[in-house]
């Protein structure tokens, strides 16, 4: 463009090239019409959209935005709704919050939501609560259409909470929760997470509690009226409205299941303990073995002693023949005393 307009006033320069100032002058409007043409290009459509939809913008305003590296375009488009929904907002604050790394069109979005659904919304707070990583728009949606949520969640992989009744019996139960977004705990509040873990605890809480499984599965809403009571949406981003039980299954025997591994247990138990004492007994076993055969040795060893004494009583003159020969004899008599004892115990007729 600048080469065209140049090479349109060659002629007009040329004639000029004994006045100094005029050529100056000549320039300097050539330049200021083109910066002017390139202002009207670029910012122009912006600005007569803008005026022609009721959201003003001074063309100043434009040109700021772009040396504030702010895009004009979202801006306008931002502006522009909000005015068409009634709602008057400055030009500096969705530049501030856009500078923020903010979603401006996602705030105005939910603003002109909460307006149209009668639910108090500033744009500071709806600011403050889309650079808190919230979805502010979806959050406003809620409010107006209560969302449902699974418990236990079906994206970790479970389908049902499970839970011991106090007679053993395992029951699984599949939970619905119906919440609404509360605007003024939406920043610094807990997640879905929390709702879906204080809810499942509830639950276990609630079955672990009852005497039998009959119980549970005669009144399941019991579980939820007991959850619900609890106040679980305490410090969370959500209002609970309602605990509805959608299902209740039956599951394994684990107080009988139970019962049988520790019977199992105490029979390993006992099984050792009865090991341990064989063991033992095996070994006091031997040690009375070798105690007897070490008497026996003691005894044998006295026995040798008895010819010595007797030979060196004959050599003293303490013992004479005579008096061996009688010891010869009691202890011929005794032997076949013992003899004629043996065979009767063998010869006599057993009892029938």
């Amino acid at each position: 463009m600048i080469a065209t307009l140049m090479n349109l006033l060659s002629p007009v320069l040329a004639q000029s090239d004994a006045n100094p100032v005029t050529t100056v002058l000549i320039v300097a409007g050539v330049l200021a019409l083109v910066v002017v043409l390139i202002l009207v290009t670029k910012y122009g459509a912006l600005y007569i959209r803008a005026l022609v939809s009721g959201a003003k913008v001074k063309l100043l305003s434009l040109i700021g935005m772009s040396i504030r590296k702010v895009n004009p375009g979202v801006i306008v488009s931002t502006r522009i709704m909000a005015s068409k929904a009634g709602l008057q907002i400055s030009t500096d604050k969705l530049e501030a919050h856009f500078l923020a790394r903010g979603n401006v069109p996602n705030v105005v979005r939910a603003l002109i939501n909460a307006s149209k659904a009668d639910i108090p919304l500033t744009f500071e707070r709806a600011a403050a609560i889309d650079l808190a990583g919230r979805d502010v728009l979806d959050a406003i949606r809620t409010c107006v259409n209560p969302k449902v949520i699974d418990c236990p969640d079906p994206a970790k992989g479970k389908t049902e909470v499970a839970a011991v009744a106090k007679d053993g019996i395992q029951v699984m139960a599949k939970a619905r929760v119906t919440v609404r977004t509360n605007i003024d705990r939406l920043v610094g509040g807990a997640t879905e997470e929390t709702i879906i873990a204080r809810v499942g605890e509830g639950i276990v809480t609630t079955i672990g509690s009852s005497n039998t499984h009959k119980l549970v599965l005669e009144n399941p809403d019991a579980i939820s009226q007991k959850v619900l009571a609890k106040g679980l949406d305490a410090g969370t981003a959500f209002e609970i409205l309602s605990i509805d039980i959608a299902d209740v299954d039956i599951g394994a025997n684990i107080g009988a299941r139970l019962q049988a591994d520790q019977a199992e247990a105490d029979k390993r138990v006992a099984q050792a303990k009865a090991e341990e004492r064989r063991a033992m007994a095996v070994a006091r076993e031997q040690e009375m073995i070798a105690a007897v055969v070490e008497n026996r040795a003691k005894v044998v060893l006295a026995e040798a002693e008895v010819p010595r004494a007797m030979a060196e009583a004959f050599r003293s003159g303490n013992l004479g023949i005579m008096d061996y020969y009688k010891m010869k004899n009691i202890q011929s008599d005794t032997s076949m005393r013992q003899s004629i004892a043996e065979t009767d115990k063998d010869n006599k007729p057993k009892k029938q």
